[in-house]
């Protein structure tokens, strides 16, 4: 069965280690586009951190889709209009940012152009033996003001679409489980790299958003590839018809996955298509 619907991971799968899509990449997806496919990124990142890549790409005038905060709302490019949103309730907003001040991580949430924390300077972490400013990465890449609050629990008094932990990656190890110990089998907790861990409403995987939201417009699972990086893209890539693990994916998304492409810095979301897609060629 031919594809009809192509669906990407933005970080480690869609650009590469500068954050942009390679002119191959871009060429084989506009490509796919002019084809008949429409593209979806599916990805942890607020939506103000996907308008950019989505206008890149022209996906307003072909129909595209954009999955955020992994998978708790969706957003169509061609009309901006929300077609889902599952946020968490104050109270849950509340009481993960309560229970997080027992931990060594920096809380992150957004509220239209601003991203709130507790310390704009204290944003610095080790990843892989790098230095990383995480709040100054995180807010460039979500395209948000920072402003701080000394208390983010009393703070929130709006529904939450995700709340972001960020710490060092063998700390949060050590501890995540008593991090969602309280919100176990209550809200979506998982990793989406080894210094982020998060919080969203329960339930809330990419998977169920791009359920609720595809198959109502008539498309079919085996008409859609997904592609992934992250523990985070597990779902997705088992939803479906074809889950494909980029080169540089974590092992356990490689397990699961249908086939295996070449890494996000050379192309392999083009080299897949390129394969797969005969009419683009």
């Amino acid at each position: 069965m031919s594809i009809k619907v192509i669906i990407m991971d933005v970080d480690g799968t869609l650009t590469n280690s500068q954050k942009i899509v390679t002119p191959k990449t871009k060429e084989a997806l506009m490509k796919a586009q002019k084809a008949g496919a429409i593209l979806i990124l599916a990805s942890g990142r607020p939506t103000s951190g996907l308008r950019d890549l989505a206008a890149e790409l022209e996906m307003d005038k072909h129909h595209g889709l954009l999955v955020a905060f992994n998978g708790s709302k969706v957003i169509d490019c061609e009309t901006g209009e929300t077609l889902f949103n599952q946020a968490m309730s104050v109270e849950e907003g509340k009481a993960v940012l309560e229970h997080m001040k027992k931990f060594d991580v920096m809380p992150m949430i957004d509220k239209g152009d601003y991203m709130h924390v507790n310390d704009v300077f204290a944003g610095m972490l080790e990843n892989n033996g790098n230095p990383i400013n995480i709040i100054q990465y995180e807010s460039r890449g979500g395209k948000f003001k920072l402003c701080e609050q000394e208390d983010l629990a009393a703070f929130v008094d709006y529904p939450l679409n995700k709340i972001l932990t960020a710490g060092e990656p063998d700390y949060l190890q050590a501890h995540y489980k008593e991090m969602m110990e309280p919100f176990d089998g209550k809200l979506s907790c998982m990793f989406t790299a080894p210094f982020y861990f998060e919080f969203t409403a329960q339930g809330i995987d990419k998977a169920k958003a791009l359920d609720t939201v595809l198959i109502p417009k008539g498309y079919k699972v085996e008409e859609m590839v997904a592609f992934g990086d992250g523990h985070n893209d597990a779902s997705m890539v088992k939803y479906a018809g074809t889950g494909v693990a980029m080169a540089n994916a974590v092992q356990d998304l490689k397990d699961i996955a249908d086939a295996v492409t070449l890494s996000n810095e050379e192309d392999g979301i083009a080299e897949y298509l390129y394969k797969h897609m005969p009419e683009i060629n």
